[in-house]
């Protein structure tokens, strides 16, 4: 069987479990664009593991698959167009692969079954005040104390805190040097004495993100990764293992079949003709975009299977999918906004999926704002595609 036949195969295999194991009110929220918490990955992450599809991107050796970067992309891909979650990536994505790359035999062992059945539930903490897109300006400070850390200080937009086990964090233990030269990467459990965590209201009315202060939590010296003052390159690692995230725009495919399926539904009749049909070419051209970053994403992934230097490509699939993704929220917004803005109102306290209806599509249109701010702005990917082309 050829490499085509056999990826085609593969994703008849994938399409056959999404729908039939993916229970149906989990796909529910995804496909309704509703807010995904920790009961609705957890769930899905059991199930994925107990088929051995728990860990797509890890080696065999740590319970992964040990896919290439097609199946990988390909797995990906079809559960997004199944209205299957995607797994959650602070374990998976994030510290997973760092344990595996830079942890001891001991933190393998204790950290890696959980993230693969779900069990574990992790965040980053990166972000402070004062220290987004200059992270190396950070100032928690870890003191050693024999066998422990003592940290101090408050971590910002720490997204899934509140329903978190744990956080890797970015902490600095000297500043002698370099900044970057004086950061350590501890893995630090939420529920210890000292910490806090509140939530960070935002405009969309979903709990995403939270500050964490830390006062005094002592922290065992078994549970920093690597060396001391070495947690900047521990750290670029992590960041560098998403380099290819942007390849797979079938989330972004699924959100414009939903905006076109709303705008024939909300703008019948011929007298919203001439809006229907703008809006519905305001969509034509986003999905323009998208079927040349998707192009653009599986020559990435042949560039890296083939041993060729990405260039420029992680930085211009970001910019395009995240833009397109917000102007596809805009035309929905048009679609509905006039019918829909008057009965916003934040989520109440009874869960992220309390509120049932077409509300989600003003919740998206407010979430999507930061699309081009978190996980690289789009000012700094820009800089980034000018320096490479132009040069410095």
């Amino acid at each position: 069987m050829d490499d085509a036949a056999d990826l085609e195969s593969f994703r008849r295999t994938l399409r056959e479990f999404a729908l039939s194991h993916c229970p149906p009110e989990i796909r529910a929220v995804v496909a309704a664009n509703r807010k995904l918490g920790r009961k609705e990955w957890s769930a899905w992450q059991r199930i994925l593991h107990a088929r051995g599809w728990g860990a797509p991107s890890w080696p065999k050796a740590h319970g992964g698959t040990g896919w290439d970067l097609r199946h990988r992309h390909a797995f990906d891909e079809v559960m997004a167009e199944c209205d299957c979650p995607p797994q959650y990536h602070h374990g998976l994505r994030h510290i997973g692969p760092v344990l595996i790359e830079f942890g001891t035999p001991e933190q393998q062992a204790h950290f890696l079954p959980g993230i693969l059945n779900g069990e574990d539930w992790w965040c980053q903490g990166y972000s402070e005040p004062g220290a987004g897109s200059d992270l190396a300006s950070l100032k928690t400070r870890a003191e050693r104390d024999g066998e422990e850390y003592v940290v101090t200080g408050q971590k910002l937009w720490t997204s899934h805190a509140h329903e978190s086990d744990w956080m890797y964090t970015l902490v600095r233990t000297s500043s002698a040097g370099k900044r970057q030269e004086g950061i350590t990467m501890l893995l630090i459990p939420l529920r210890s004495p000292g910490i806090t965590v509140r939530p960070v209201p935002t405009i969309d009315g979903w709990h995403h993100v939270n500050e964490v202060f830390l006062d005094g939590v002592r922290v065992p010296a078994a549970n920093r990764i690597g060396e001391e003052g070495k947690g900047w390159t521990y750290g670029k690692f992590l960041l560098d293992r998403e380099r290819l995230g942007g390849a797979n725009v079938a989330p972004a495919f699924r959100f414009l079949d939903r905006a076109r399926a709303l705008v024939a539904a909300e703008l019948q009749g011929p007298q919203n003709r001439l809006k229907r049909e703008m809006l519905a070419m305001r969509l034509l051209q986003i999905e323009a975009e998208l079927r040349g970053a998707r192009e653009l994403g599986l020559a990435a992934i042949d560039d890296v299977m083939n041993g060729r230097p990405l260039g420029i490509a992680p930085s211009v699939l970001k910019l395009s999918t995240s833009e397109a993704m917000q102007r596809t929220s805009q035309v929905a917004l048009d679609a509905v906004g006039h019918r829909l803005a008057t009965r916003f109102r934040p989520v109440d306290a009874s869960g992220p999926n309390a509120e049932v209806g077409e509300i989600e599509w003003l919740q998206n249109y407010l979430y999507l704002r930061a699309k081009t701010i978190f996980g690289g702005s789009s000012e700094v990917q820009k800089n980034v595609i000018a320096r490479q082309l132009f040069g410095t």
